[in-house]
């Protein structure tokens, strides 16, 4: 009996070897075929829209060239049905020029582009081309401001020296009124956080 108790215990030694040993190689090779075939890299498209929800809030009146700002993406980015990047992926912008209103003409403007993108952890430099915005004309508040201080020039010539004196109370009431506009800046452009805007791709991204 006690040789075939031993030939019993030495066999369930070597099966569990065996086991043992078939599960650290399969492992072994299934951590070799990773290695062998790391994820493929997809490239993004010159052209590609990436759209945005601004984090930071920028503008001309609070932001100077060079100044860096935060967004999240606002849609996903799609390449051959497959998505690449995710929604609400971080990325980073940056201040490309600013310009103030300027007194009786020229817009407020602001130019924008994104940098980078962050993927796996860190981000991946990108280059998009540039998103000018630029402020709705000031001209009819102008002119409100010149023909409204005409008319109370107008008013006041008059009661001091009838059409004579009307017409040049319109004059002076006008030029108060151009004064008014040279001496005040038209309105800055600011978007606020989670301000939605468009950018595209100026050159393939490769992630």
């Amino acid at each position: 009996m006690k040789p075939l108790i031993r030939i019993f215990w030495l066999g369930v030694l070597l099966g569990g070897c065996l086991a043992s040993c078939t599960t650290s190689s399969t492992a072994d090779a299934e951590k070799e075929s990773y290695r062998a075939f790391p994820a493929q890299k997809v490239t993004v498209p010159t052209g590609t829209p990436i759209r945005v929800a601004l984090k930071d809030g920028v503008g001309t009146g609070v932001s100077t060239p060079g100044t860096e700002f935060e967004v999240n993406l606002a849609d996903a980015v799609i390449v051959d049905g497959k998505t690449v990047l995710e929604k609400g992926t971080a990325a980073l912008g940056r201040v490309v020029d600013v310009h103030r209103p300027g007194r009786v003409k020229g817009r407020a403007s602001l130019s924008l582009v994104l940098t980078s993108v962050e993927r796996n952890g860190k981000f991946v430099p990108l280059e998009t081309k540039t998103y000018v915005a630029v402020a709705k004309s000031d001209k009819k508040r102008d002119a409100g401001i010149i023909g409204g201080a005409a008319g109370v020039g107008l008013a006041i010539g008059a009661i001091a020296g009838g059409k004579k004196g009307a017409a040049t109370g319109a004059a002076i009431g006008g030029a108060g009124g151009t004064a008014t506009v040279l001496a005040t800046r038209g309105d800055d452009l600011h978007y606020a956080p989670e301000t939605r805007l468009k950018f595209v791709l100026a050159k393939p991204l490769r992630i």
